[in-house]
């Protein structure tokens, strides 16, 4: 076991490491003898990393200056990476609060850092597809793949703009390279996330089996026979960050900072796979009742299922989670009835030499285990 002396040449700053990329970044820099890891959020998990010398939780509310002064002087001596896997969700999307908001959260963490941090090589943010959207303004529903050059939505307070345009103002000058990745919908184990995929569905498929209800897919039509979002498995973004951070091929060309979608690179859709997330969860399938329905919404049918989390957590011995701690409801509804195809293309970071790739059902099923495993779910 290396020392408390031991000077190590990568040492990273994860800010957001308790949600789903977070943690995942966490994990595969402890598991080589190469790093040194601080995690910052303002809450620990209540799953973690083991409890090994190079890791170190640092509690900090970004959006307080002093605050986010204070509990980060600890790194400023030995950081090289610094992963930005977090975002301020107080107010809504696309909103010119959650813009500003967002950007003083980041702010905050450079004028720590950079004055003092000397070893700091890289930052890697991350947004995701919606780059290319705008939530409060008209988009073509049948539009193509993007690309990493696609022109940004010009309408709304997307605030992934302000992330970027503040990299890029204060990053240059300070000869420290940087990198974005932009994910789709993230597949991934957490209960510190707000739009949490794998935590809904499986809250979901354990009260449909509990209650012995139908495993109903509740959206479009659209939506269930066309694919509108890429999936991106979490271990794929963080291999994505961690391989793009520390790759010095790209880092030489990097200073401007360089986007990459981050996405599993493979179609899917929901009438094809959903029959076997509902086999891995045990429920039955009723012959007389179709997996579709545009009826069912999740919000309405599930908002008052509560109390039923509260006894399957009791009665199997789980992880002591409040429903909403792990599913979103709304995000369900939002994500079946999605009005646009928000598609990316893997041709630039295919072309560079990444190749791992994920098919989303086996990226389900894996998450769902890990869940298991955890002891978030039964």
């Amino acid at each position: 076991m290396a020392s408390q002396n031991t000077k190590y040449t990568n040492v990273a700053a994860i800010f957001g490491v308790t949600g789903l990329v977070g943690k995942e970044i966490a994990r595969m820099l402890l598991s080589t003898c190469d790093w040194k890891v601080y995690g910052i959020s303002r809450r620990p998990e209540k799953v973690g990393p083991a409890d090994v010398e190079r890791y170190r939780f640092i509690p900090c509310d970004l959006l307080n200056p002093l605050e986010t002064q204070q509990n980060l002087s600890p790194i400023l001596d030995d950081v090289t990476h610094v992963f930005w896997v977090t975002w301020a969700s107080q107010f809504p999307l696309d909103s010119s609060d959650c813009y500003e908001q967002n950007r003083a959260m980041m702010a905050n963490v450079l004028n720590a850092l950079l004055p003092k941090a000397k070893a700091l090589r890289h930052v890697s943010l991350q947004t995701g597809t919606k780059h290319y959207v705008s939530l409060t303004g008209s988009s073509d529903p049948q539009a193509g793949h993007y690309d990493e050059q696609c022109p940004r939505a010009c309408l709304g307070h997307n605030f992934y703009y302000a992330l970027e345009d503040l990299l890029q103002e204060r990053l240059p000058s300070h000869n420290v390279a940087w990198s974005i990745h932009r994910p789709g919908l993230i597949m991934g184990c957490s209960d510190k996330t707000l739009y949490n995929f794998i935590g809904s569905i499986c809250v979901y498929g354990a009260i449909c089996k509990y209650l012995n209800l139908p495993f109903v897919f509740g959206g479009t039509k659209e939506c269930w026979e066309e694919m509108y979002l890429d999936a991106s498995d979490a271990r794929l973004v963080a291999e994505q960050h961690i391989w793009v951070g520390t790759n010095d091929k790209i880092a030489c060309d990097n200073l401007q900072g360089q986007a990459f979608n981050a996405i599993n690179g493979e179609s899917y859709t929901w009438k094809e796979i959903w029959p076997a997330i509902g086999a891995k969860f045990g429920v039955n399938v009723h012959e007389n009742v179709p997996f579709f329905s545009g009826d069912f919404v999740f919000a309405a049918e599930m908002g008052d299922k509560g109390g039923v989390w509260k006894e399957i957590v009791a009665k199997e011995g789980l992880v002591d989670t409040n429903l909403m701690d792990l599913a979103n409801w709304d995000f369900l509804d939002l994500l079946f009835r999605c009005p646009l195809k928000i598609l990316g293309t893997r041709f630039k970071i295919d072309s560079m030499g990444f190749e791992t790739k994920y098919k989303t059902l086996d990226s389900i099923l894996y998450w769902i285990d890990v869940m298991r495993a955890d002891k978030f779910i039964p």
